[in-house]
């Protein structure tokens, strides 16, 4: 007999040898029929696994996150059943899970169109209404090697030869079909559930640009019809908000192919980051911190001393000056660290804030661009904080209250995750321990929940990352905190002690927008592009009803722009509607409109932007209003 212990608490024996499937079968009949698959020990089991040891058992359903996971990898074989039976000379290539689905590699013959999803999604319900039992299959690397010899699986094969000497090769097969699979899978192809085929696109073999070319199909799956069609509503509502999109329509950036990847703020985009920047100034002064500028481009051996080329001159610009090497910088913290070890601080001293603006350069490949959102050169809102031991968990917690005070204006949830010690770290194994309990301490302090990041942190020190939710509730990770003992000893670092003793200081890393840059990315999705007024570039459209009108406007410009609200006159010969819709296409936060009765009544008619109603009230009473929304920074 085994004993087994469920989730909550509960232990019980079984016969040595004993299914998942039957234990669940033991506890009820409606979990067995809704099981999809075990959790032994953490570890994801198919329903035929064997119990043949004590061990922690919970049995799944879909309705669980890992149950869904197991859903999408099994849609994914019926994908590749699918389409090797629809078409001749397919060889399979990978079919793994990604978020909110699934896709799978194949080469073959025929080019794949958006007419052929639809047959392959035909083709894949068939196979879901044949109710095939998914079968996990063990077997040695000599008998899987044969098998896909004689089914032509070149790819198969290399993945084969990839996997370690000794681990077993597993199976899975439903009807005619087999694969080359770790799983889980379903019990069968009937508890698929609502999926979707999406698109088609080309793909290299495991990603190398050097092997071949293969279509890969992807698609979508989740428990329920109602969730798909959540998915393709959010989806929509994603096009509508993509920046890239509303940028152009909004006249705020631009890119050139003369500068691949790098920005070109126009005119309103730069008003809006110039917002952003004037709000960080103003919080950063009133806690303390000094404003500082570093060169764009410094000599390579800096960039050694600081540990950054062993790490990162893949990503890094260079080139060389009166025959020396230079490079552009790709993070602001060795400039930082010159600009400290200028001046020779007191104990009393510390903590010395140093904030920039920095612009920084960091190569990445062509494929990975994407708008705002990753770029090649992008401004960092970078802070390095020198203090003492005795200081650290003090300072963390004003950053935390900096960031939170940051998020809270734009509206943004946000999660914490700590990252620790990861593989290519430099430095002794007691400080990174010392680090990590820093932070986890004033974590607890706090009583902020938070998620451990196993092995994620930056090759000096532990992390503390900030993951905003946008208005869509996708994450973006922004804020950060690190903790830095190396960077001090790297650059011979150090201040006076009470003692009269050089002391090395500890150097925490912050940012809280991260790359300004994909901050505005971000905010223009979160917002759909109407800014709130503070940030929108122009805070107020007039619009007068006609020509005869346009004194008034005027006036009312001119009052306007005393209290240094952004406002424009449409002066053009259209027709009111038109100019309205102009607006409201811009997406401009208050129109208002003037004509004989406003002009006599001293008054503006006001048309907030995404609502219906208009009123009509004095100036005074707008300016007031709209003066005290800046001020406040309100959303």
């Amino acid at each position: 007999m085994i004993k087994v212990q469920f989730p909550d608490g509960r232990q019980k024996e079984y016969p040595q040898g004993i299914t998942v499937e039957s234990v669940a079968s033991s506890i009820s009949s409606s979990l067995r029929k809704k099981a999809v698959v075990g959790k032994l020990d953490k570890q994801l089991v198919d329903l035929s696994h064997k119990l043949n040891k004590d061990g922690e058992l919970s049995i799944l359903t879909l309705d669980s996150d890992e149950g869904l996971q197991v859903l999408r990898h099994t849609v994914a074989h019926v994908l590749a059943q699918a389409v090797k039976r629809l078409y001749k000379n397919v060889e399979l290539g990978m079919g793994p899970v990604m978020e909110d689905g699934f896709y799978y590699d194949f080469k073959l013959d025929h080019p794949l169109s958006s007419e052929d999803l639809q047959a392959i999604e035909k083709e894949m319900e068939h196979i879901i209404s044949e109710n095939l039992e998914i079968k996990r299959i063990e077997v040695s690397y000599e008998e899987a090697v044969k098998l896909f010899e004689g089914r032509g699986e070149s790819f198969k094969l290399d993945i084969a030869k990839n996997i370690p000497n000794g681990e077993k090769l597993t199976l899975y097969q439903q009807g005619e079909f087999i694969d080359l699979c770790r799983g889980p899978h379903l019990p069968s192809t009937s508890f698929v559930r609502s999926f979707r085929l999406t698109r088609v696109s080309g793909a290299y073999w495991r990603g190398d640009n050097q092997n071949e070319v293969l279509q890969r199909v992807y698609g979508v799956a989740f428990r329920k019809n109602k969730d798909l069609q959540d998915h393709f509503k959010f989806v929509e509502e994603a096009v509508k908000r993509d920046h890239r999109k509303l940028g152009k329509q909004l006249e705020l950036f631009m890119f050139s192919e003369e500068a691949p990847g790098m920005p070109f703020y126009l005119p309103k985009g730069q008003i809006v980051r110039n917002e952003l920047e004037n709000f960080s100034r103003e919080i950063q002064t009133e806690a303390d911190y000094d404003e500082v500028r570093t060169p764009f481009m410094m000599n390579q051996r800096l960039w050694e001393q600081s540990g950054h080329w062993d790490h990162y001159h893949e990503n890094m610009y260079f080139t060389e000056v009166d025959q020396t090497k230079f490079a552009m910088k790709p993070m602001n913290c060795p400039g930082h660290m010159l600009i400290f070890k200028n001046s020779l601080y007191s104990y009393r001293d510390l903590p010395i804030r140093m904030a920039e603006f920095g612009q920084v350069h960091r190569h990445e490949y062509s494929g990975a661009l994407n708008g705002m959102l990753r770029v090649r050169t992008f401004c960092q809102d970078d802070a390095h904080i020198y203090v003492r031991q005795d200081q650290i968990e003090s300072e963390i917690k004003q950053v935390f209250h900096l960031i939170d005070k940051v998020y809270r204006t734009f509206g943004f949830e946000y999660s914490v995750e700590l990252s620790t010690r990861p593989e290519d770290s430099m430095g002794d194994e007691s400080l990174w321990e010392a680090s990590e309990t820093a932070l986890k301490n004033v974590l607890e302090s706090i009583g902020i929940q938070y998620q451990v990041n196993e092995g994620d942190g930056a090759f000096y020190g532990p992390k503390i990352d900030f993951h905003i939710k946008d208005a869509l509730k996708r994450s973006h990770q922004c804020a950060t905190i690190q903790l830095d003992f190396q960077m001090p000893d790297k650059f011979d670092l150090t201040y006076i002690d009470e003692n009269n003793e050089k002391v090395r200081p500890v150097v925490i890393h912050r940012a809280i927008f991260g790359s300004i840059d994909r901050f505005f990315g971000i905010l223009i999705e979160h917002f759909g592009g109407a800014f709130p007024v503070w940030l929108a570039p122009v805070q107020v459209q007039i619009i007068p009803v006609s020509q005869v009108h346009l004194d008034y406007c005027f006036q009312v410009q001119k009052a306007l722009k005393n209290q240094g609200i952004r406002v424009k006159i449409d002066d053009r010969n259209e027709k009111l509607g038109y100019k309205v819709r102009e607006a409201q296409k811009g997406k401009i936060p208050y129109m208002l409109v003037l004509g004989d009765k406003e002009e006599k009544e001293n008054e503006v008619n006001v048309r907030k932007y995404g609502e219906q109603e208009v009123e009509n009230v004095e100036i005074e009473t707008f300016i007031k209003k709209m003066v005290q929304q800046i001020k406040e920074r309100s959303i």
